[in-house]
């Protein structure tokens, strides 16, 4: 399965036609898709979806997973955050490749990237923080404190991931020296910690999942070309491995069904346990039988534009697309002279999702036009395409 490299991880072969007869740009274009549709399912969710609750302390947010019977299972396919670290774990990978080209060290490497990705969301949470700290010392606003911290809490996914790329010596230097083991080894320490989290009542021990649930993830993304070259039913094998081992665990009574919070439940992904390690199996099987039909589509050059656009904006529409939903509903609840949203989806409810999907986008877009002409000229160079060129 591993072709042998300047790394000696799993590679792409040397002739990039010889990948069932697909070039290296259709490859690409595939990944692309694949890095702009978990980006875009990310912020649609959180625009579409986010119910704020207004309280004495202030806002608090929910969904409507908490109200509607049986929608958890979107979450099997719409919690996307599995499939976006398989990604970013391949393009790190060949962005690894590329660097050594040049001469730099795994360090230096290291480095560029750690700087790039965590410097705009550095920004962002100054310039939020300030704003909070300001607004309250001047109109005594207890509550601004709980709404700076939802703005900002996407940030928690960009800490994850500078994680992984700060560990990227030690990800290579295990599957150098154990290969595919370090799953097994991985995935079974994830099974140990649940264990002692659940049977044992030590909730701390579940922050370790942080590390080996999304290490997984990313790791699983050096063996991209390998499952590419694969023949399809070990796609199929993992689709639906990952798929029974969700029923199975979900339906066991042991794990909440919904793969992201749901207020009153455990929750499968703060910290993640073993559940995210059997989505990550589906959503890369998925992946991979969706892959032949989808990169046809993707022939066509509207689709193929719409993506490569997606892919420019990812980093500041990811940074940006809460501090949108907050302008937004701040001119929503203007419009309605009052501070409330209803907290029990009804028909209504559902209706108004396009709308405010539609004032979320407007409100995003001039900030991201903001932040990119007076605060950062190329926001692009640190997008959640996460490429180290």
């Amino acid at each position: 399965m591993n072709e042998p490299g300047t790394t000696g991880l799993p590679v792409p072969p040397a002739d990039p036609a010889t990948r069932r007869g697909r070039t290296a740009v259709q490859r690409e274009r595939y990944i692309d898709f694949l890095r702009a549709f978990s980006i875009l399912v990310v912020v649609l969710w959180h625009w579409a979806f986010t119910i704020l609750i207004w309280g004495p302390t202030g806002p608090r947010a929910t969904s409507p997973l908490g109200f509607t019977s049986g929608l958890w299972v979107l979450t099997w396919l719409f919690q996307v955050l599995p499939l976006f670290f398989f990604v970013g774990g391949y393009v790190h990978l060949t962005a690894w490749q590329r660097a050594q080209v040049r001469g730099e060290s795994l360090g230096q490497f290291v480095w560029r990237n750690v700087r790039k990705l965590s410097l705009p969301a550095l920004v962002l949470a100054a310039v939020w923080t300030g704003f909070g700290v300001g607004l309250s010392a001047v109109f005594d606003v207890r509550w601004i404190g709980r709404a700076v911290l939802l703005v900002i809490s996407p940030l928690w996914f960009i800490g994850i991931y500078l994680v992984l790329i700060a560990l990227i010596p030690v990800w290579f230097a295990l599957q150098r020296r154990f290969g595919t083991v370090v799953f097994v080894w991985m995935v079974g320490l994830v099974v140990i910690v649940d264990i002692v989290r659940f049977r044992g009542g030590y909730e701390g021990i579940a922050y370790v999942n942080m590390v080996l649930v999304w290490g997984v993830a990313f790791q699983a993304g050096f063996y991209y070309e390998a499952l590419v070259r694969a023949h399809r039913q070990i796609d199929a094998a993992l689709m639906w491995a990952g798929l029974f081992g969700l029923v199975g665990l979900v339906f066991s009574g042991l794990y909440p069904g919904s793969m992201v919070g749901v207020p009153g439940e455990t929750s499968n992904m703060a910290p993640p346990t073993l559940c995210i390690a059997a989505l990550l199996a589906f959503q890369v099987g998925a992946a991979g039988m969706a892959r032949p039909r989808v990169e046809r589509w993707l022939e066509r050059p509207r689709p193929r534009r719409f993506v490569e656009v997606i892919n420019r904006m990812a980093m500041p529409v990811f940074l940006f697309h809460t501090t949108g939903m907050a302008i937004g509903r701040g001119l929503i609840y203007a419009w309605n002279g009052e501070l409330a949203e209803k907290q029990i989806p009804d028909l209504a409810w559902w209706l108004q999702r396009p709308l405010y999907i539609a004032v979320s986008l407007a409100c995003t877009l001039p900030v991201i036009w903001l932040f990119g002409r007076f605060g950062h000229r190329r926001p692009t160079s640190a997008a959640p395409r996460v490429t180290a060129t």
